[in-house]
């Protein structure tokens, strides 16, 4: 059998529909020199094993419980036989059937330790939920490379590294693995790589749809994981105190506000901006105080 030079490794849970969309992209892609998809699923109770082995997936079926971001994708870097690893979140939509072959060539560069892509919004998207997506970093339509100089530290939020979808040389992560951190370990494998010598890339020719449409409730509690990992891995405080929370909370409604004018939408898409805000930040300043 044939080796293939590039392995999409999937870590997926119930994610039979999304699945659906996606398993038939990878597959359009052709990327060079073939490829292979392998999977570790947490034990989904719709159809996602039927999905995936229908594909020609090589498929590991995990406990729920077991499941943790870094060591599961760690696994998948043991199962994998391509020279490139090219993660992707089970939701992930490729823009265009040139995505993954745009991300795979930005590691011809031997220096390139790995490369991630653009994250856009859907079309059916909510205003709030679009507008927190593009105004992030990793939707920029500016390509960068990360590289430091000897004995030089990341800067605070460099690189913006994501495995959303994200080509990695699996050489590399074999001697360099994801942290076994409950959150934030693709970021934390980036600044290791380049503290290492490493560049990383930002691929935004290679576009995928990825959004969470998010409750107050989910908010907080995303936002308060995002903030502890930057207080403990970074240890840099997103909202160090209640001032920040104000602040912070009427930047984001006043931002809510300038998108949905420049956009010309409803008046009305903006009545859930100042709970959601809100509870994003709060849960900033809270994840920011954990130890």
């Amino acid at each position: 059998m044939t080796t293939p030079r590039v392995s999409f490794c999937l870590p997926t849970w119930n994610g039979e529909h999304d699945l659906e969309r996606l398993l038939p992209a990878i597959e359009r892609s052709r990327v060079p020199g073939g490829h292979e998809i392998v999977a570790i699923d947490s034990s989904s109770s719709d159809r996602t094993a039927d999905v995936l082995r229908e594909a020609g997936a090589r498929l590991r079926i995990i406990e729920q419980s077991l499941f943790r971001h870094g060591a599961t994708r760690n696994a998948l870097v043991r199962e994998a036989r391509g020279d490139v690893l090219v993660f992707l979140s089970q939701d992930a939509a490729p823009r265009d059937d040139t995505t993954f072959t745009r991300l795979v060539a930005a590691l011809d560069d031997e220096r390139t330790a790995g490369a991630f892509a653009r994250l856009l919004p859907h079309d059916d998207d909510d205003a709030l939920t679009a507008r927190t997506v593009m105004d992030a970093p990793e939707s920029s339509s500016t390509p960068r490379v990360y590289d430091l100089a000897a004995g030089e530290r990341p800067k605070y939020g460099d690189p913006r590294f994501h495995n959303v979808a994200c080509a990695v040389r699996a050489s590399v992560l074999r001697a360099l693995p994801f942290p076994d951190v409950e959150f934030g370990e693709d970021e934390a494998w980036a600044r290791a790589a380049l503290e290492s010598g490493w560049r990383v890339r930002y691929v935004p020719e290679a576009a995928v749809l990825h959004a969470h449409r998010y409750s107050p409730k989910t908010a907080f509690a995303r936002y308060k994981t995002d903030a502890a990992f930057h207080a403990r891995v970074n240890a840099r405080a997103v909202r160090p105190n209640l001032w920040s929370v104000v602040k912070g909370v009427a930047h984001e409604v006043r931002a809510d506000w300038r998108f949905v004018r420049r956009e010309k939408l409803p008046l009305g898409t903006l009545l859930r901006s100042p709970a959601l805000r809100a509870a994003q930040v709060w849960g900033q300043y809270v994840g920011s105080r954990q130890p």
